[in-house]
């Protein structure tokens, strides 16, 4: 039975965990009413923090439904950059992974079980991959074997009956942990510390088998684990570990060498002018807004790289919130098992992960756009597209249309010349030059209407012109009496991922017109886009289609 809250707990910050646990596990969405049902909550209480959680940008509402939205993931975000591992090690996790043609992840312990923190992908049919935050059983996993092979007799008796569930979240991957199973797992483990690795031969699925390695820090300490995993149409659990270990040692030896430099004594700045948004926000909303789930929240994003263990008063200063604010919300997150303390700081623990970061882990680039260009099309009443470079195409990857008699009838999938549409100039206009100038060197430059510009020299010219303005206008050169208008998407490393237009009937507006009317509001829908990608697209890929 779960331990009563402490008296100074803050009950708001509790139902909005709560609130988005259940819709974690339910996959990222779910009915209000199956919601309130599902957290014992009152519809009226499930409304009020489904609308907090709204106007902080963690879920979006439309009509009874609720949806995890990608901005949840700065609190994952928030553990990952505190724990720093992913930054520090993933580079090599995945340099492995291209070595071994393998799926390779990095996994930490975590008080029910294993938990994911990075992911290293193949592209394959049949591709064993886990997800950013998933939570596994310790005994059905190779890496859970290597952490309990340190473990201690006390904390061999707090592990016993000590399952996931729907305390937090189960598992993706069947039941969860029985004692019955314990001399079984107590053996693994103490094979695990003798061989100094640890095999899981279709625990988790039939079919899935892993080797797991641990990784100390220069104390000494055993603070994740690599795990590669195949499957058994590709291995058995024996052939695996004989062909990857040499490799796997290799890259543990380096990740060692990387944890034992000095880590920065400083990262990003903490958050700024939380208190008082949440506080605007409450006099804007009334009593729609739950200021005190909003501040609970708000301390979890006080952490980040630079940021692993903070004072109580270094979270105050770092949210702006009174301390003891501050105070009640250490507490109630640490009795829920997001925070823990030691020597009069905190830290946040790999629990965090739960809030949403499974469910939204694996969010595409047109899951992340398509609210954002709903609401353009609303603004601006023409259809508007995402597309990407494919070759020398653009390929159609999202669409949301408006409802006129004529409109731009186009699918997802379409494909188009890129030197002759919008999207396709704002595309090569952000590759380097001689990439473009090569590009359309290749390319059979034909004219699809009698304004098509096909002369390498002036497109090259009208290329140059896009990337310096950041936009591209295109009239009737893709079809007689369509112009076009698009603009660059970056992910966080201001790399030009996309490109997002908005299309319409040349007797709609001018060029002026649509310069002036059309232009700002596209720029504020590709910045809210890439907002939403550089959170999602931190420390998991974020696929372009």
């Amino acid at each position: 039975m779960p331990a009563a809250p402490p008296a100074e707990a803050v009950a708001p910050l509790m139902r909005g965990i709560a609130v988005l646990r259940a819709l974690s596990d339910a996959g990222g969405r779910m009915d209000l009413s199956d919601l309130a049902r599902s957290t014992g909550l009152a519809r009226s209480t499930a409304d009020r923090v489904a609308a907090t959680l709204a106007r902080m940008g963690y879920v979006r509402l439309r009509a009874h439904q609720v949806r995890l939205a990608p901005r949840l993931m700065e609190l994952g975000n928030a553990y990952l950059a505190a724990l720093s591992l992913p930054r520090r090690l993933g580079p090599l996790a995945e340099r492995l992974a291209d070595e071994l043609d393998e799926p390779v992840s990095l996994a930490v312990p975590d008080r029910d079980g294993i938990r994911f923190v990075h992911q290293t992908t193949r592209r394959r049919a049949m591709s064993p991959t886990f997800r950013i935050g998933d939570l596994l059983p310790y005994e059905r996993t190779a890496a859970g074997a290597v952490f309990a092979a340190v473990w201690t007799e006390r904390t061999w008796a707090s592990r016993i009956g000590d399952a996931p569930g729907a305390d937090d979240g189960g598992t993706p991957f069947g039941a969860g942990r029985s004692t019955a199973g314990e001399e079984a797992f107590r053996r693994r483990a103490a094979g695990a510390g003798e061989a100094g690795w640890a095999l899981d031969d279709q625990l988790i699925e039939p079919g899935l088998v892993a080797v797991a390695l641990p990784v100390h820090d220069r104390e000494g300490s055993v603070v994740c684990a690599v795990n590669v995993v195949s499957h058994t149409s590709r291995h058995t659990a024996d052939s695996l570990g004989r062909a990857v270990l040499p490799a796997v040692r290799e890259t543990v030896a380096a990740m060692e060498e990387e944890l034992r430099r000095d880590r920065p004594a400083a990262g990003a700045p903490a958050p700024d002018g939380l208190a008082h948004w949440t506080t605007a926000s409450k006099q804007e909303l009334g009593a729609e807004f739950v200021e005190s789930l909003a501040r609970g929240l708000t301390v979890i994003t006080a952490f980040g790289e630079g940021r692993p263990e903070l004072s109580l008063t270094a979270v105050a200063e770092a949210t702006g919130l009174a301390r003891a604010t501050a105070r009640r919300a250490l507490i109630t997150l640490e009795h829920l098992g997001y925070v823990c303390s030691g020597d009069r700081v905190f830290r946040l623990t790999p629990r965090v992960l739960s809030l949403g970061c499974p469910a939204l882990s694996r969010t595409t680039l047109p899951d992340i756009a398509v609210p954002h260009m709903a609401e353009l099309v609303r603004r601006v009443h023409d259809s508007a597209s995402l597309a990407v470079l494919d070759g020398d195409d653009i390929r159609y990857t999202a669409r949301v249309a408006t409802e006129r008699i004529t409109s731009v009838d186009i699918t997802v999938g379409t494909r188009f010349p890129a030197y002759a549409a919008s999207m396709g100039r704002v595309l090569l206009a952000g590759l380097p030059a001689r990439e473009r100038a090569d590009r359309l060197a290749r390319t059979a430059l034909r004219p699809l209407t009698s304004h098509t510009v096909t002369d390498p020299a002036r497109l090259l010219g009208l290329l140059d012109r896009v990337r310096d303005e950041g936009f591209a206008l295109v009239d009737e050169e893709l079809e007689e009496g369509l112009r076009s208008l698009a603009v660059p998407v970056r992910d966080h490393t201001d790399r030009i991922v996309a490109a997002l237009n908005v299309a319409m009937h040349t007797a709609r507006r001018t060029t002026d017109e649509c310069l002036a009317g059309v232009l700002p509001p596209l720029r504020a829908t590709a910045a809210a886009i890439e907002s939403d990608l550089h959170i999602a697209g931190r420390f998991a890929r974020v696929p372009e289609v």
